[in-house]
Protein backbone atom coordinates (compact mmCIF):
# COMPACT_ATOMS: atom_id res chain seq x y z
CA UNK A 1 0.00 0.00 0.00
CA UNK A 2 1.16 3.55 -0.59
CA UNK A 3 1.45 6.65 0.83
CA UNK A 4 -1.45 7.62 -1.18
CA UNK A 5 -3.89 5.00 -0.27
CA UNK A 6 -2.81 4.90 3.29
CA UNK A 7 -3.63 8.56 3.19
CA UNK A 8 -6.81 8.18 1.64
CA UNK A 9 -7.62 5.28 4.06
CA UNK A 10 -7.19 7.43 7.26
CA UNK A 11 -8.88 9.73 5.21
CA UNK A 12 -12.15 7.43 5.35
CA UNK A 13 -11.56 6.40 8.66
CA UNK A 14 -11.43 9.98 10.11
CA UNK A 15 -14.94 10.21 7.73
CA UNK A 16 -16.48 7.39 9.32
CA UNK A 17 -15.88 8.17 13.06
CA UNK A 18 -17.23 11.51 12.03
CA UNK A 19 -20.12 10.20 10.63
CA UNK A 20 -20.96 7.38 13.59
CA UNK A 21 -20.53 10.03 16.05
CA UNK A 22 -22.94 12.48 14.44
CA UNK A 23 -25.80 9.75 14.18
CA UNK A 24 -24.91 8.46 18.09
CA UNK A 25 -25.66 11.94 19.08
CA UNK A 26 -28.51 12.41 16.89
CA UNK A 27 -30.06 9.05 18.38
CA UNK A 28 -28.95 9.92 21.99
CA UNK A 29 -30.88 13.54 21.58
CA UNK A 30 -34.26 11.76 20.08
CA UNK A 31 -34.13 9.35 23.11
CA UNK A 32 -33.74 12.54 25.50
CA UNK A 33 -36.37 13.80 24.50
CA UNK A 34 -38.01 10.79 25.07
CA UNK A 35 -36.89 11.08 28.26
CA UNK A 36 -35.07 7.78 28.26
CA UNK A 37 -31.60 8.63 29.56
CA UNK A 38 -31.46 5.95 31.64
CA UNK A 39 -31.88 3.27 29.37
CA UNK A 40 -29.46 0.67 28.58
CA UNK A 41 -29.36 2.18 24.99
CA UNK A 42 -28.60 5.64 26.17
CA UNK A 43 -26.14 4.33 28.28
CA UNK A 44 -24.24 2.45 26.03
CA UNK A 45 -24.65 5.42 23.17
CA UNK A 46 -23.20 7.37 25.88
CA UNK A 47 -20.24 5.51 26.04
CA UNK A 48 -19.61 5.41 22.33
CA UNK A 49 -20.27 9.18 22.42
CA UNK A 50 -17.19 9.08 24.60
CA UNK A 51 -14.70 7.18 22.64
CA UNK A 52 -15.72 8.43 19.20
CA UNK A 53 -15.00 11.94 20.54
CA UNK A 54 -11.48 10.70 21.85
CA UNK A 55 -10.66 9.17 18.40
CA UNK A 56 -11.95 12.08 16.40
CA UNK A 57 -9.52 14.65 18.51
CA UNK A 58 -6.73 12.42 18.13
CA UNK A 59 -7.06 12.32 14.51
CA UNK A 60 -7.84 16.27 14.70
CA UNK A 61 -4.57 16.43 16.30
CA UNK A 62 -2.97 14.73 13.78
CA UNK A 63 -4.59 17.15 10.60
CA UNK A 64 -6.93 14.48 9.92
Amino acid sequence: MGDEERLAAYDAFAADVRSELAATIERMSALAAEGKVKTATYRQLFAARVTLREIDARLAEHGL
